[in-house]
């Protein structure tokens, strides 16, 4: 018999799609390698623009500023992504940028867009889970404080008057932990705990679904099973949670399509 309580769902890259595709376009038009600007992004750590962005630190404006200059600053961009070749074993590693001039609003405002496209397996699943009445269905999610953003920037970001997630879908979770409204983001162990502890269940009673691995492994680390959901292969991510909950979470004939 199964010992987990609950299901902790990402949501963008899980029940939305993946602002690492709008990025990963971007570097292309760009004539960057692939993953150069997800480095600098990472590289700047805990108190990077976007970092604070999410943790909702720092106003809209104020990150759309910081963000440019983080990601222009090529000397840092360089040396980031030179050790991320070194760590992945890249022997030859792609010719790097002399200079660069990154627009922060456009490239932030193409991740939001391309994230507005519901998962259809993964929202499937979702609604099995619920109907079948076992497991609690919380939301952790990196996002953004509503407060901080004009009016007048929301259809530029793709989002309505409540923010990137509709009511619709926040309606979906019996509890929604947003990094913005906590003050702490994934991967701070924090977040993973207080988690758990809002809504009664220990680490080693919840299985977490995220598409970044550096947000899994806090998870794991702290006791929590974790499922990766790599991009265009959310039927495999749910036949995993499916083992694990014993449950039917999608149609056979829409798992064997996608093989």
């Amino acid at each position: 018999m199964s010992s987990i309580k609950a299901v902790i769902f990402d949501i963008g890259g899980v029940v939305l799609a993946s602002p690492l595709v709008a990025l990963a376009a971007y570097e292309k038009e760009k004539g960057l390698p692939p993953n150069y600007l997800n480095c600098m992004i990472v590289g700047h750590g805990t108190q990077g623009a976007w970092q604070r962005f999410e943790r909702g630190e720092i106003p809209l404006s104020e990150f759309y500023e910081t963000f440019t200059r983080e990601l222009s600053d090529v000397e840092a961009g360089n040396q980031w992504f030179s050790l991320y070749c070194r760590r992945k074993g890249i022997e030859d590693c792609p010719a790097l940028p002399k200079s660069l001039q990154i627009d922060g609003r456009e490239l932030f405002g193409r991740m939001m867009r391309e994230s507005q496209r519901t998962d259809p397996i993964i929202q499937e699943a979702i609604h099995r889970i619920r109907a079948a009445g076992k497991h609690k269905i919380i939301a952790l999610t990196n996002n953004y404080l509503m407060a901080e953003i004009p009016v007048s920037e929301l259809s530029f970001l793709g989002w309505n008057a409540r923010g990137a997630v509709s009511d619709q879908l926040k309606g979906l979770f019996d509890d929604f932990c947003e990094s913005s409204v906590l003050g702490m983001r994934k991967p701070e162990p924090e977040i993973y705990l207080l988690t758990c502890r809002r809504n009664g269940i220990k680490p080693e009673e919840a299985v977490f679904l995220d598409d970044l691995g550096i947000n899994l492994k806090a998870a794991k680390d702290l006791g929590i099973k974790t499922i990766r959901v790599k991009i265009g292969e959310s039927h495999k991510a749910i036949a995993e949670l499916e083992a694990m909950l014993g449950l039917v979470l999608q149609d056979r004939v829409d798992v064997q399509s996608k093989l």
